[in-house]
């Protein structure tokens, strides 16, 4: 390697003529004499070979100094390594530029198909709202029919269709006596009103429902599939809070018990189905409950319990029914209601109807003395004493409460009995007391329950038995209902309350 120092090159003094020195020949530069030939030759090749590198630059003209060291092989691969990035810096952003540019025309392409996509969707609406609006039969039905089908299948249309005024023309095809015209539109009113409550209170606000009535009122029968597409609209618009009482008042209510009870056995299992849940909606209201006892509906609810199809929702009705004192009044008027409702907490498994039946009886119960009699008659006290063992939460805190409100009336109604019998036998011994004709608490407390028993007539030991008997059935029935092992044993605490249990101190 060439080394070069300033001190080496600083040694090469050129000088100008100084006319009180020295002088050379003709005012040429001359150099110092005190160097050797050899030295000379050294000096000018280590000056050489620091300016031929390119590792550092000079900092002005006329310095000759070289304050660095390096190889021409270095030099070489320096100035290779500078080409191929400055290659690299020139290709890079071209590259991404022209991916950034695929990109951007890849979405547009996009945007511009799905924009006129949906501009095309928005012109076939538009076609068909117009041959809506028309008067020609053929093309309403046709379009009647497309709009059923499109408002199928996606919720936006159903919005797009009845801003631009799909909804008027086709109430008003209701008013056509062909038949097919009216199937059309029903169910095309049915499909844009189901999840759009927009939709909804559009079709009642232009008279959709008076026109379905007076489809029903006609003096010719109304085909089977208007009806059920009746009562299938009535369902949906019924959904809406703002719509239950227009539907309420109208009239629909003793048309969709009719169609419900199917005395003529003309309605389809779904319209069935359907006239029950709209009966449901119709109830949530509490001015409605009103037209519904001007029907027969209550004991229809109330015979058809036991059907496991239907059951909850009718418990779902009576439920709505039972928070007004008319509809109390109504239920506890049907012959053997309470003890049909009681069952139902005996044959079914279902939380929901549970839950329900439940909540019936213990309004009921809260609200009226004569209803709580019934059900101790029909036997709620073990069935309860079981849901508050296996129900639901729910279930668990109705029969609970159910339960208190039976023996605080069990209460009243023992004590009330005993002061009367207290007050017919004043002079009888009063076991336990202090008088003579008992023997004393040392040693007498077993002669004393011997003389109550031996008092106790025939008949009340019967009925001793039968509670003690049914206490142990229906710890039985609790046992195998919740999957417990056959050989399981009551606890001895359980044995000492059913044989000293009598039907005045059950735990109601």
């Amino acid at each position: 390697m060439a080394k070069c120092h300033r001190k080496d090159v600083g040694s090469l003094v050129l000088g100008h003529r100084d006319p009180t020195r020295n002088a050379t020949v003709g005012g040429h530069f001359r150099l110092w004499n005190t160097f050797s030939a050899s030295s000379f030759r050294r000096i000018i090749f280590d000056a050489v070979s620091c300016g031929g590198s390119s590792r550092y630059h000079h900092r002005n003209r006329d310095d000759f100094s070289c304050s660095f060291s390096t190889t021409r092989s270095d030099s070489g691969n320096l100035k290779e390594k500078q080409r191929q990035g400055d290659s690299k810096s020139r290709t890079k952003p071209n590259a991404r530029s022209e991916k950034l540019s695929d990109l951007l025309n890849i979405a547009e392409s996009e945007t511009d198909a799905e924009t006129k996509k949906k501009e095309d969707e928005l012109e076939e609406l538009k076609r068909i709202v117009k041959e809506l609006q028309g008067e020609d039969l053929m093309k309403q039905q046709m379009a009647a029919s497309n709009v059923r089908l499109l408002a199928k299948e996606d919720l936006k249309i159903r919005g797009t269709l009845a801003m631009l005024g799909a909804i008027p023309p086709l109430v008003g095809m209701l008013d056509l006596e062909d038949v097919q015209s009216q199937i059309a539109s029903l169910y095309a009113l049915l499909n844009l009103g189901i999840g759009n409550d927009a939709n909804k209170a559009a079709i009642v606000k232009v008279g959709a429902v008076h026109k379905m009535l007076k489809l029903i009122d006609s003096p010719v029968a109304p085909d089977s599939s208007v009806s059920d597409a009746i009562v299938a609209n009535f369902l949906c618009l019924s959904a809406l809070d703002s719509n239950k009482p227009v539907i309420g008042s109208s009239g629909a209510v003793p048309f969709l018990v009719k169609t419900l009870e199917n005395l003529e056995n003309k309605t389809s299992p779904q319209a069935k189905q359907d006239s029950l849940r709209a009966l449901y909606n119709l109830s949530i209201f509490p001015n409605n409950i009103s037209f519904i006892l001007e029907t027969d509906l209550v004991p229809f609810l109330i015979n058809t319990l036991g059907d496991m199809e239907v059951s909850e929702r009718i418990l779902s009705i009576l439920s709505n029914l039972v928070y007004t004192p008319q509809g109390r009044k109504a239920i506890s008027a049907v012959t053997d209601a309470i003890p049909i409702v009681v069952d139902v907490l005996n044959w079914t498994d279902s939380p929901g109807c549970q839950e329900k039946a439940s909540y019936i009886l213990m309004i009921m119960a809260h609200k009226a003395y004569g209803d709580r009699q019934a059900m101790i008659e029909a036997g709620i006290v073990s069935s309860l004493l079981e849901l508050t063992l296996l129900g639901t939460t729910l279930t668990q805190k109705r029969a609970s409460r159910l339960l208190e409100c039976l023996r605080v009336d069990k209460g009243k109604q023992v004590s009330g009995s005993y002061g009367r019998n207290l007050g017919a036998t004043v002079s009888a011994p009063i076991c336990g007391s202090s008088s003579s004709s008992c023997p004393e608490p040392n040693g007498g407390g077993k002669e004393c329950l011997e003389l109550e028993e031996d008092m106790m007539s025939e008949e009340k030991k019967a009925v001793k038995q039968l509670v003690q008997q049914s206490l142990q059935n229906n710890m039985r029935k609790i046992v195998k209902r919740a999957h417990l092992p056959q050989d399981f044993v009551p606890s001895e605490h359980f044995k000492s309350f059913t044989s000293s249990s009598t039907s005045k101190s059950l735990p109601f």
